[in-house]
């Protein structure tokens, strides 16, 4: 072999024909929505087309003289959202009522999940003794299915042989009778509190998550400035934990906005009116009236405002994070 031959460098590799130069960017390409394709067909399946059926129902006069043949249903165009939304007539008054106790059971749940849930993530943000088994106590409520829960609390609400009465009456005597729990005036404390005790974990965990990721030096520059525990709180914590309280309280107002399986489980089909939630009103006004276009049209008007609600939440804290950065 020459001296050239040696230096000569080496003849490039022949580049790929047209046809699998394509299929390579097309496999590149398209495998991202390829893998995608099963989740975005069962989301249309399981959310997408019943919410438009649903929504096509509400302009139908759907009663129990079309159920075998809903198709068949005559159009009443908006009839069915002026009957829902007719506050003289007694349909109207009782959706105004379930939305208004609705409203309030969701500011007070969604209030004291996010109060029990960041105190308890951050007494237990430092290490000690036992912090893990705590914090796995902590969880267990939430890991019970909701049925389960609501059950529970069901039988510790009885007014002759539940826990609740025996140790108010029996063993504190604050009361000279057994208060009912799941009727009257009650229904909603009970409600209330078996909605919190169902679902602050999930504030516990969402907030113990955000707490791990706040650097410690931000905590010892405070501490060499002199601040103390709750200006630390105050001043640390609670900013860092703006991005990730802005996702938990929209989350915890939908999940409780919407909450069917609590009342349903305490009350059974006809909930006291004190505790009638939205949700109940509509399953009253499509299975137990057996009007479903006015049921539907009730659920339609829930979806928007929970749209419209969300969108002025989010638009709010997306220009309060400009205003801040």
């Amino acid at each position: 072999m020459t001296v050239a031959e040696v230096a000569r460098p080496p003849a490039p590799a022949p580049a790929p024909p047209r046809a699998r130069r394509s299929w390579v960017r097309l496999r590149r390409v398209g495998l991202p929505y390829l893998l995608l394709l099963p989740a975005v067909v069962f989301e249309l399946l399981v959310h997408v087309v019943p919410m438009l059926v649903g929504i096509f129902m509400s302009f139908k006069q759907l009663t129990q003289f079309f159920i075998r043949n809903w198709s068949a249903a005559p159009f009443t165009g908006l009839a069915n959202y002026r009957f829902a939304l007719d506050f003289d007539g007694a349909v109207g008054r009782q959706l105004l009522h379930s939305f208004t106790v609705t409203c309030a059971f969701t500011v007070l749940t969604v209030g004291l999940c996010w109060l029990l849930g960041t105190a308890a993530a951050v007494l237990t943000q430092d290490p000690f003794r036992g912090r893990g088994l705590l914090r796995t106590y902590f969880l267990v409520p939430y890991a019970l299915p909701a049925y389960t829960a609501a059950i529970t609390w069901e039988f510790l609400f009885q007014r002759d042989n539940g826990l609740v009465n025996h140790v108010l009456v029996d063993q504190l005597h604050l009361f000279a009778e057994p208060p009912f729990w799941l009727l009257g005036g009650n229904s909603f404390a009970a409600l209330v509190i078996t909605a919190v005790w169902r679902m602050w974990p999930f504030a516990f965990l969402v907030v113990t998550a955000g707490l791990q990721n706040i650097p410690g030096e931000l905590y010892e520059a405070a501490a060499i400035d002199g601040a103390g525990v709750w200006r630390r709180l105050r001043s640390v914590t609670l900013p860092q934990l703006r991005p990730v309280n802005q996702v938990l309280i929209l989350v915890l107002f939908l999940w409780n906005f919407n909450d069917f399986n609590t009342p349903y489980v305490l009350f059974g089909n006809v909930a006291p009116p004190e505790a009638n939630l939205l949700s109940l009103q509509i399953y009253d006004t499509s299975f137990h009236s057996w009007n479903f276009g006015a049921g539907s049209a009730m659920s339609v008007l829930l979806l928007l405002f929970l749209l419209l609600v969300t969108s002025a939440y989010l638009l709010a804290t997306s220009r309060r994070g400009k205003a801040d950065a």
